[in-house]
């Protein structure tokens, strides 16, 4: 794990102490150093606020970090392509992680993707709220519940059509026939 010593989304546990059953309260307001997220489909921007409400919480193997992160995200909804920016849309994740002590039962039997660690009696936030956020964000975000998309003929909103929109659709079988028979008058 990269050394992250004056990064604002470290938490130092020193204060915390390492008897069971000890907690501590943080609250945060970070910005993103990266995009957190699927950039161009749906993702907390790079740069945006994203607000911590943490509680580290000593036990006997480590610090259980739990809390929330509430972000706005930016995108492009999946129907009709239009922007889902960030004041419309907020993403609100819970996560909860251990973070073992060095040379605790958990680090020496776990790897090291199965559990974050303390460095330096500091615990990184930032790939934790990330995970969370990526997994609560949807697959096909839509700008509305029930946005109808795009007309598949002309790409038009369906919302901007209006409900008498239609195109006259020709079967090619009979396309043939259609320009045989077509009268001055039809033109």
């Amino acid at each position: 794990m990269p050394e992250q010593r004056n990064s604002p989304w470290t938490l130092d546990t020193r204060e915390l102490g390492r008897r069971p059953g000890l907690s501590r309260k943080f609250e945060r307001v970070v910005e993103a150093q990266h995009a957190l997220g699927v950039e161009g489909v749906i993702a907390v921007p790079k740069g945006a606020r994203v607000e911590l409400d943490v509680l580290l919480e000593s036990v006997v193997e480590g610090v259980l970090v739990s809390g929330t992160a509430v972000a706005p995200i930016e995108g492009e909804c999946a129907r009709c392509l239009d922007p889902i920016t960030a004041a419309d849309h907020d993403v609100e994740v819970e996560f909860t992680e251990l973070f073992a002590y060095p040379a605790s039962i958990t680090e020496e039997t776990t790897d090291e993707d199965e559990v974050h660690r303390l460095v330096d009696d500091k615990v990184d936030l930032e790939p934790v709220v990330r995970d969370a956020v990526v997994l609560a964000l949807p697959a096909a975000p839509l700008c509305q519940e029930d946005c109808a998309g795009l007309c598949p003929d002309c790409g038009g909103r369906w919302a901007d059509l209006g409900p008498d929109h239609r195109h006259e659709t020709i079967d090619p079988r009979w396309a043939a026939l259609t320009e045989r028979f077509r009268t001055d008058r039809d033109a």
